[in-house]
């Protein structure tokens, strides 16, 4: 979703991302006195550093970058003609859910739906991916990781509200809403703000656009 500047000193920089999230992951399942797996903590690693490119969370749209709704994704889950894709997009609410519920529920004050439903969906999600997986050969290595997930949704939304609080993900002043409106605008005011953070915003498709 961001890329990191060289400066100042608590920015994270490109190479030493994973560890960062590694890192911070580590102290907030301590501090929230969740245990979870290594695998589980692997896929959180993953996810965060995953999400740290604007276009693997926004999808274009005619109105431009937006987050599926999760209703949306459920919905061609559940209409998916293979399991691949179902997995797939059942997968990508799963971690949608989780993002936005930990890192970002400010991004939710302005909306009809609100954490509860974020945790209930993505738990949910990951919950049909645990059982689809036990008869599937491809992703039974990640069975135990959906189940986790699943079954501790709270507890890890919990966890990764404390690591973007420690990332400065989720700021008081809204970094998602100020990414969101760069990226429908190219505001230059929203991408000056970001950089003041110590984000540098990349749109998907190259460099900044210009009001």
């Amino acid at each position: 979703m961001f890329a990191a500047q060289q400066t100042p000193a608590h920015v994270i920089t490109d190479m030493s991302v994973k560890e960062h999230f590694r890192h911070t992951l580590a102290a907030a399942l301590a501090s929230q006195n969740v245990q979870a797996e290594e695998d589980t903590v692997c896929y959180l690693v993953n996810l965060l550093d995953h999400f740290c490119k604007a276009e693997n969370l926004f999808t274009l749209t005619a109105d431009g970058p937006a987050i599926p709704p999760l209703a949306l994704l459920y919905a061609q889950a559940l209409a998916a003609r293979d399991l691949e894709t179902r997995q797939s997009l059942l997968r990508r609410l799963g971690d949608v859910a989780l993002l936005i519920g930990g890192v970002f529920p400010g991004s939710l004050s302005r909306k009809l739906v609100d954490v509860d439903y974020y945790i209930g969906m993505g738990g949910g999600a990951f919950s049909c991916l645990s059982d689809m997986a036990r008869g599937s050969l491809r992703i039974r290595a990640l069975q135990g990781v959906y189940a986790e997930l699943s079954m501790k949704f709270q507890g890890f939304v919990d966890v990764l509200a404390e690591v973007g609080e420690n990332s400065r993900l989720n700021s008081s002043l809204d970094t998602l809403r100020l990414y969101e409106i760069w990226a429908k605008t190219g505001s230059l005011r929203a991408a000056a703000t970001l950089r003041k953070m110590g984000i540098e915003p990349i749109a998907a498709g190259g460099g900044l656009r210009h009001n």
